[in-house]
Order: C-alpha cells, then structure tokens, then sequence
C-alpha cells in the first residue's frame, strides 16, 4: 500500500512539472536569475539584485536577451525559460564595469552582434553565429567612436546605422556605419532632445517636478514599420516610477523626429513600476512586443529589475504598448495576436491587503508589507533559516490559479552574477486554516528564482496559502510580494461614477483626476489617450480615489476612462471623458 501510495505521488509530482514547463501565462517583473550589484560603487545601502536596459532579439528561431551588468545573455525558445550563458564581453583593461553596460544587439545578415556602452578605444564589437553555445570572436576589435546607451538599426535598404546618448544636457545622436568595416559614415547627427516644458512625463522626479536635476533622455531602440522610422528613447530617471520610453517618428533613418505626444511605454502604478530604456522586438509570429527597465531603487538607485509588455501599431501607424494590468498574469505569445487587445488573463489578486500570519518579523519588516502591492515595501522573517513562513488568507474560499513569490534578499551577503544558487521552498493549501495540503513542492529545486511564477496545472478551490522557505541563496527570508491570482466567488465591482478631471489654465501638462469609491472595489484603472479610440496609457492605483496627474502635453487634449477593480474581476469602463 505504502509502495503504491509513494508512486502516485511521484507520477502527481511528475505531472506537475511537466505542466509546468507547459505553461502559458508569466508575470512581471520577469522571473530571471539577476546578478548582485556588480559595481563595487553601487553599493551604499546594501547589496542587491541588478539589471537594467534590456534588449530581446529573435535569432535563428530563439529568443537572446542581454542586459546590463549580466557577464552573460539569457536564450529561450518561448519568452517563459530563459537558459543563461555565462560570458565576459570585456578585455581584462576595463575594470570599471563586471559587464557590459547597455548593450547593443542586433542582426546583420546570418549573424548576431553585440556592443557595450563606451566611448574608449579598443572596445570590439563581437559576432556569433551560434550564441546558444557560446561561439563569439571579434568582429573588429575597437569601435573607435564608441557611444553611450547605444542601438544599432540595419534597415531594409542594407544600411547600418547607429544610434546613441546618456545625458541630461545633449541629445540623442545618430549616424551611418559602414556594415563591413564598422567606421563612420559622415558625422554623428543631432535627433532628438527632451522638451518637458511641453510633454509634463518627460519631468525629472518621483513626482515629475524636475527637482535638483534637470531629466535625462537615453536608451536608444529604433523600430520601423510602414515606411516610418520609430526611434525610442527612455526618460526622465531610471529610478523613478514613471520611468518610461517615448517613442518619436521620422519619414528618414536620421530624421527629423517629432514626438509622440504619450509615452510608449509607461508604468507608473501598480506593483511594478517604470518601463524605461528597453527594447522593441516581434515575436516567432511577427507580433511586437516591448521589454523594458522596472525600478525598485531602495537598497540602491539602480536597484532594478525587467518587465515584458505587449506592444504594437494601430490602424493609423500610432505605435503603443500595452501596460494595462502590466504585473498580473498575462498570455505568452503562441500565435499572431492583435495586441490591442489584451493579452491579461483575467486572473485577479486575490490578497491584497488581506490578513498574514509569519513564524516571526525582523524589526522595521512588519508582515502586511508582503500583501501591499508595493514592490519597495517587504516583509523579513528574523532569519534566513529551514522552517520561517508566510502565511496568507484570502478572506474567503476562492479559485487559484496561479502564485507570484517576489524575494527581497534581505542582508544580501554576495556580489557580482551567481550562476550555482537556488531558492528551495514548499507551499501549503488549506480551506480551514487547520488541515493543510502540499500544493507546491519545489524541495528539490536547483535555480535561482527570485521572482519565481507558478501556473498551477489545475485551479483548487482554497482560502489559506502558506510559503515555507527551505533554502535561500543568501540573507534573510524576505518577501516583497507574495501574490495570489484567480478569482474570487463574490460580484465584480460596480462602474466608477462622477469621474472629474481639472485641468488647470496655468499648466496643462497638470491635472487632478477624481471619482466616487466604489465600496466594493480596491483598485482603479486609469485609461488615458489622444482619442476615445486610443486609450492607450494606463495607470493603476489602489486604495484611492484621487490621482494627480502630471504626464500631459499640455498643447492637445485628452480622453479618460476609469475602471474598477477587485478579487472577482473589473467593472465596465466609465463614460470616456475629454479634458481640454
């Protein structure tokens, strides 16, 4: 019997792991093994995890993703499991960076290649035709101009040209290269500048008041469709929640540009916030897709990690992203899509602010720091130690269908890219508080999953969930976020009424938005755009009723939709309203 017994198990257990790599959906921020603060300098509040300016490209088949500061790139065949390379692109002279920083990647006929950040000499370019097994050579071995946040953009006449600037004084700068020998083509040209005096999200600060600094554009992406030339740019502060990437448009590969009046991609609410310096890419069925720079910014300003979005072009060559539920679970790519409509589950945080239970609290690290939906707050337990918990009552049986468990790294004690740590742990279901199942077995473990997402291969029907850690790669058991998706078995709330939105004469890049509490709801999505058909910026806000409002360009007017949220869905959009 107990023989029999033990083989369900193993063959539940085995089933289980292959619905897992299966699976369908992932959240953000993307559950990748980010190293520890690389640079020595970085480090005034504690060592943390890392990452920052990604870029995606689609290469013989599989996906290749370079970030900063990795000393190595990441492959996956379908945008969920990433594979990770370990290599140095630097020569043993550099010493300032553990890797390259703010890479550029792109293709240029059968072959990949990847630049880093600089403006030194004998910096190479490097080439590969076969990535996956870690082939590089170099394809010249100093870029003699170098650049700063650079892209390279092969058009679809043969031309090459790079792009490039980090500055909150100069503009981005663009130029032709010669694609076999790599030299200069004529001299850099002047493209674009910041101009906050117009466009109100272009402001330096968390709260765009452009304090002690003046704000930064860089991260450079070039994408063209329909004949037109799209080139982003991040702005204002990668440590700031409304870091975002702008999008400006050209007839020309080196201009001029005139900017879109919203930016690309914007994040400000939330879980994870800000999506600035990415990188736009299409996906195995041509369909777009944005991935970007999400801030945490506490232990350290470059405190960071990556968020993946939907994006795409309208029927008018309009290019958007799409951020609208950006940290909840969403579909991965498996066929041609329309991105304008989401690609959200509809699977609803279950527990936000919802009752917790620990085995115990460091000081300061209270535990309803676990359910806020603040990425900067965390609870810790005392220790790092086999045994610590979380414990999480939805308030109510509900469906799960899927778990998020953000790591904090609390005391962090290592530094530069681990490639042999893991993070061991179980989960418990129970529908009484008393009686408590295995639901989730990861005892054996043997990866770094810091933003570990689970796509359970069945719903259960639970109201209690408990996270027993087993091992961490380092520090105390600590967790920003311990996140339950599905749906609860209550009403979706009621629609938003009596939405107001003033916006003053004095500066219309400003405005207050306002609405009536729907009692039966806990968060708020705030749609905004050019046209009632191009809602195209979203903003979530929680426990509110009010918003202030400082991303507009203050020459057009704008449209805004509202809708509300909690555990058992969204409620119908409200009257889409103009403010002029």
């Amino acid at each position: 019997m107990n023989r029999i017994r033990l083989i369900f198990v193993i063959v539940q257990m085995m089933l289980f792991y292959a619905s897992l790599s299966a699976q369908k959906t992932y959240c953000n921020p993307l559950n990748l093994d980010y190293g520890y603060c690389p640079i020595p300098n970085f480090t005034e509040s504690g060592k943390h995890r890392a990452t920052a300016d990604p870029v995606i490209v689609l290469y013989k088949g599989d996906y290749y993703l370079f970030s900063t500061n990795q000393r190595g790139y990441w492959w996956s065949t379908d945008l969920n499991h990433w594979s990770f390379v370990s290599r140095s692109f630097l020569k043993s002279y550099h010493k300032v960076y553990d890797d390259l920083c703010a890479p550029a990647v792109w293709v240029q006929g059968d072959t990949l290649l990847v630049f880093g950040s600089t403006y030194s000499t004998n910096f190479p370019i490097w080439m590969s035709t076969n990535p996956k097994a870690n082939e590089w050579e170099e394809a010249i071995s100093s870029f003699t101009i170098g650049g700063w946040d650079p892209d390279f953009f092969t058009n679809d006449d043969g031309k090459l040209y790079m792009y490039n600037g980090s500055s909150n004084a100069y503009p981005l700068y663009g130029i032709e290269i010669d694609r076999k020998t790599f030299t200069p083509v004529g001299t850099r040209k002047e493209l674009l500048l910041l101009n906050d005096e117009r466009f109100g999200w272009q402001r330096f600060g968390e709260y765009s008041d452009n304090t002690f600094l003046d704000p930064f554009i860089e991260g450079s992406w070039m994408t063209k469709h329909n004949g037109k030339y799209y080139l982003q740019y991040g702005a204002p502060g990668t440590e700031f929640s409304g870091y975002a990437d702008g999008v400006a448009v050209s007839d020309q590969p080196l201009g001029s540009f005139v900017h879109q009046s919203m930016p690309l991609s914007y994040k400000p609410g939330g879980f994870a916030r800000g999506a600035g310096h990415g990188a736009t890419f299409q996906d195995k069925w041509d369909n777009y897709w944005h991935i970007s720079t999400v801030s945490i910014s506490v232990k350290n300003s470059f405190e960071r990690r990556l968020g993946l979005w939907p994006a795409g072009f309208d029927k008018n060559d309009i290019m958007y992203c799409n951020t609208a539920f950006g940290d909840y679970p969403h579909y991965l790519p498996d066929g041609k899509e329309d991105h304008l409509v989401s690609r959200f589950t509809g699977w609803m945080l279950l527990n936000y602010n919802k009752p917790v239970q620990v085995s115990s609290s460091l000081i300061g690290y209270p535990p309803d720091n676990a359910v806020d939906e603040n990425i900067k707050s965390y609870w810790s337990a005392a220790t790092g130690d086999a045994g610590e918990w979380i414990s999480s009552d939805l308030g109510e049986v509900a469906t799960v269908r899927a778990i998020q468990i953000n790591y904090a790294d609390q005391d962090a004690t290592l530094m530069g890219k681990q490639t042999n740590i893991f993070h061991q742990y179980k989960i418990y279901c129970s529908g009484d508080g008393k009686k408590w199942s295995l639901l989730i077995d990861k005892s054996k473990n043997n990866s770094d999953v810091p933003h570990d997402y689970i796509e359970l291969p069945q719903p259960v029907e639970v109201r209690y969930l408990k996270l027993e850690n087993l091992h961490l790669p380092t520090g105390k058991f600590a967790i920003s976020g311990l996140r339950v998706f599905g749906s609860g078995h209550g009403s979706k709330p009621d629609p938003v009424s009596h939405l107001i939105i003033l916006r003053t004469e004095k500066d219309k890049r400003n405005a207050w938005l306002k609405w009536t509490h729907v009692d039966n709801a806990f968060a708020y999505n705030i749609y905004m755009g050019t046209a009632p058909d191009k809602l195209y910026n979203c903003i979530m806000v929680y426990g509110v009723n009010e918003y202030w409002l400082k991303a507009m360009d203050k020459d057009i007017p704008y449209f805004f939709g509202i809708e509300a949220i909690n555990e058992n869905g969204v409620s119908k959009l409200s009257e889409i309203i103009k403010s002029e």
